[in-house]
């Protein structure tokens, strides 16, 4: 409807109806009447266009669809459309509200970190992911600056310099994150934090296992190159002397073979596309295997005692052998002749536990938690008379993963070893469905 209408033609009524009615009034009491009339019918209108000023003053100050002000004459049509105007906004800003809380609920199930600042980097909400990259508390940090929550030289020049058109790399909290700063409408900015510790990690893993592989392959073929050059060289070589490095090669050549075996072993185990499939294992058929083997390294030079108490289990033969191989091979390695190892199979509360306990050399604590890296070695300088690959422990803890099992290494120097496999009491074969 035409304001002109709805504001104009409604008082200019109501100014007629006053004039009338002191104009009547003033045809029987005369011309003071008249004036009279007239000021208190104005002064009545202007009153009630005061009360209701005042009214929708009071409801300006605390906006209430429910409370909203009724009208009289033109008022009516004020405070209804100001009724409908309320309702679109508290309408918007309920879906405004919906949209936040689903734009914050997605950016806490990101793998980033979100950060959102003013334009002076004044911190108004971050994701949980950011706090853990930052060290940041929302609840306490909230309306500080950013730069004297993230203490790094690297990141304040990033700041100062404003070069955002690029990420920067930091070390941060003992983690190495990159961080990117987005900006966006004229007053905000978004702080991205990107977590490459653990492919960082994994980065050196693949470069160190690359070069460990290389230095291992390359002695034995070196060996084995240098002995070919000799018999190239020195045809009329001595028979003895030539069976002699014949021997020597093939000694380096099942090194090479078995370094190649055992690198493929881990390969497998660590493929998603090989399953294992479970089956009933014979333990005292595979113990028995086991044993055999170790007979076969210790050729009698080691005292060996045996327990066989457990049950069988479901898993793998091939892998639990190889497994339980790798600890048995490595107590013979490691215990001087003499020396006292024990091998056994028992049942526990918690499920079968097979451990392979030595009286050799030991090992200090701070290598304990790396025995299981590929080529680690506690000893580099022994690494040629134990003939070990340095794969055998990182093979016992992936046949340990795939069964659900756990590694576990306890040994103190000069005192002795114990490796054992600790399997879940759903292992075993009378748990099988």
């Amino acid at each position: 409807m035409s304001p002109l209408i709805v504001f104009w033609v409604p008082a200019i009524l109501r100014i007629f109806l006053i004039i009338c009615a002191a104009s009547v009034t003033g045809y029987f009491f005369g011309a003071i009447w008249f004036l009279i009339a007239i000021i208190i019918g104005l002064s009545i209108l202007i009153a009630l266009q005061l009360h209701y000023l005042f009214r929708l003053s009071m409801w300006l100050d605390k906006p209430d669809s429910n409370r909203l002000p009724d009208g009289w004459g033109a008022w009516t049509e004020i405070f209804s459309r100001l009724y409908r105007l309320r309702r679109e906004d508290e309408k918007n800003q309920q879906e405004l509200s919906e949209w936040l809380a689903r734009f914050r609920q997605a950016m806490t199930l990101l793998p980033d970190g979100v950060v959102i600042m003013d334009d002076v980097l004044f911190l108004e909400w971050c994701n949980p992911v950011a706090e853990q990259h930052l060290g940041l508390n929302l609840n306490v940090d909230k309306n500080m600056r950013i730069t004297n929550l993230i203490r790094s030289p690297e990141f304040m020049d990033y700041i100062m310099l404003g070069r955002f058109d690029k990420p920067i790399t930091i070390t941060h909290r003992n983690r190495k994150l990159i961080l990117h700063i987005i900006q966006f409408e004229n007053r905000r900015q978004i702080l991205v934090t990107h977590d490459i510790t653990e492919s960082e990690r994994i980065d050196m893993m693949r470069r160190d296992f690359i070069a460990n592989a290389s230095h291992e392959l390359r002695t034995p073929l070196t060996v084995i190159n240098g002995f070919l050059e000799i018999n190239a060289m020195q045809p009329d070589l001595a028979s003895e002397i030539r069976a002699g490095h014949i021997k020597l090669m093939m000694e380096q050549g099942q090194r090479m073979q078995g370094l190649v075996d055992d690198m493929l072993t881990l390969t497998r185990l660590e493929s998603v596309d090989f399953p294992i499939r479970p089956e009933r294992i014979n333990m005292t058929q595979l113990l028995e295997q086991v044993v055999s083997e170790f007979h076969g390294l210790s050729l009698g030079k080691h005292q060996l005692t045996f327990i066989n108490e457990g049950s069988d289990v479901m898993g793998s033969s091939e892998e639990l052998r190889s497994a339980f191989s790798n600890l048995v091979s490595n107590a013979v390695r490691y215990t001087p002749t003499g020396g006292s190892i024990t091998i056994s199979w028992i049942n526990t509360t918690t499920g079968s536990v097979f451990m392979v306990k030595d009286g050799g050399i030991g090992i200090s604590a701070e290598h304990l938690s790396r025995l299981t890296e590929r080529f680690y070695r506690v000893d580099k300088s022994n690494s040629r008379q134990t003939r070990g690959t340095g794969l055998g422990l990182a093979i016992v803890k992936h046949v340990a993963l795939r069964h659900k099992a756990q590694l576990v290494i306890e040994s103190a120097v000069g005192v002795g070893s114990a490796f054992s496999i600790q399997f879940p009491e759903a292992a075993a074969a009378s748990n099988a469905n």
